[in-house]
């Protein structure tokens, strides 16, 4: 049976604000990162999507941002955190090597690429196992581009440009394996909210 997971990045953050890294360490979302949310929420609404069941991060970011998103019980999942930036954590984002990041941040104490693609795989993996049909999880800009990477083979859609705060990646699942069928972006100029979908 098809299933549908709905993967979505938390709301601007303080950090992302003032354009700090911010992979395991925490920053509280700022007034527009709140926006960015009730948006993400009208859309759900305005498309009558309900969710069986959602999930975010154990990140304050991304609880914050699904609590708006949804008033539905959730469950928190380490597997669905951000990129471990080891000691570049809360530093400039100046400081970021060129892409791509592979295993860089390993000899500063951080994640390899890999690894974060296998635990995000494995965690959304799971999360389609349960006894639901439409999920929403709420995760972080690399941590979601790098499960879009893992699953480009059976995709026709992409993006190049970065996963802004609160876009929604739609995926389908059928025999285990994930199909990126959507994505819906938030444009937050003048802070008016408009949407366009890629799909």
């Amino acid at each position: 049976m098809k299933k549908t997971l709905y993967l979505m990045r938390h709301g601007q953050t303080l950090f992302n604000k003032r354009r700090k890294i911010q992979g395991w360490c925490d920053s509280p979302l700022t007034e527009l990162g709140i926006k960015q949310a009730e948006a993400a929420a009208n859309y759900f609404n305005d498309q009558h999507i309900i969710f069986d069941k959602a999930y975010c991060s154990t990140s304050e970011r991304a609880c914050d941002t699904l609590e708006i998103v949804t008033k539905i019980p959730y469950t928190r999942l380490k597997g669905l955190k951000e990129w471990n930036f080891g000691t570049f954590e809360g530093e400039s984002e100046d400081l970021n090597p060129p892409l791509p990041y592979n295993d860089f941040f390993v000899k500063y104490g951080g994640e390899d690429q890999k690894e974060v693609q296998l635990r995000m795989n494995a965690t959304c993996q799971k999360i389609m196992e349960e006894d639901n049909e439409v999920a929403l999880a709420v995760s972080h800009g690399a941590s979601c581009r790098n499960f879009m990477r893992y699953w480009k083979h059976t995709s026709t859609i992409t993006q190049e440009a970065k996963i802004g705060n609160c876009c929604i990646l739609k995926f389908e699942y059928e025999n285990k394996e994930f199909k990126l069928v959507e994505i819906i972006n938030h444009d937050f100029n003048d802070r008016k909210a408009g949407i366009s979908v890629v799909s």
